[in-house]
């Protein structure tokens, strides 16, 4: 028992470890790379019930090889069980939506990026007020931030700063107020698309910010967190 509790650990591990990259180099679509981290979560939690039932037979029988493979067993599948349960939680806590933004009324347009987008990708068309309700509930604070400044400097500053996150910058418009960049997550390598809108107000710049995932349904709260450290390093930029 304690062996195939280690077996299963084994192989839901690796299925795991090689379900992003795998998306990542384009060997498979990324439905393929979810569904094998999905399924490689389920041997886990499998792993670790067999495995922690090897393990007290091997401490009833004393058997030192049989604890071994117990303890590996329980600790692969004990962190892949409790992975599984992280982006359960996650998943629960946020609502199924992937684009996000500081003007849900007129929100920013993507432009350039649109020669980027495949047709079955996520459409760049905002959603409209479903979504808008849905994002206002769980994201009261993003909002449109206004800096004290020129168009032409907060342009500069709003430029830099995505550049300092490592966004790949696709067009900036000065004239139009319009910056549109790319960020590309690590594991599996989905990418989110950004647009940054500046409009002069009386008392300064306007900024409004939009970030939307390409694929998915969901997208677990990222395209918040993006925006909101956007805007907290945009507002505290020396």
């Amino acid at each position: 028992m304690a062996r195939a509790g280690f077996s299963f650990a084994l192989i839901a591990g690796l299925a795991a470890f090689l379900s992003g990259p795998g998306t990542n180099y384009g060997l498979w679509n990324y439905r393929i790379g979810i569904s094998v981290l999905r399924w490689a979560s389920y041997g886990g939690i499998a792993a670790l019930a067999l495995s922690l039932i090897g393990l007290i037979a091997s401490l009833r029988i004393v058997v030192l090889r049989g604890f071994l493979w117990a303890i590996l067993g329980v600790v692969i599948g004990g962190f892949l069980a409790g992975l599984a349960l992280h982006w359960k939680q996650v998943a629960e806590s946020v609502p199924r939506i992937h684009d996000i933004t500081t003007d849900t009324e007129t929100p920013p347009e993507f432009v350039a990026i649109l020669r980027l987008l495949k047709s079955d990708e996520n459409s760049p068309v905002y959603g409209g007020a479903e979504v808008a309700a849905l994002q206002r509930k769980a994201y009261p604070d993003i909002v449109p931030l206004i800096l004290p400044l020129l168009p032409d400097q907060a342009f500069e500053r709003a430029l830099a700063v995505a550049r300092r996150l490592g966004w790949q910058i696709i067009d900036a418009d000065k004239n139009a107020g319009r910056i549109e960049a790319v960020t590309t997550t690590f594991w599996f390598g989905f990418k989110d698309d950004i647009v940054i809108r500046l409009r002069q107000q009386k008392s300064g710049s306007r900024v409004d910010i939009r970030s939307e995932s390409r694929v998915g349904v969901s997208d677990l709260g990222k395209n918040a967190k993006r925006i909101r450290n956007f805007l907290r390093t945009l507002k505290e930029w020396k």
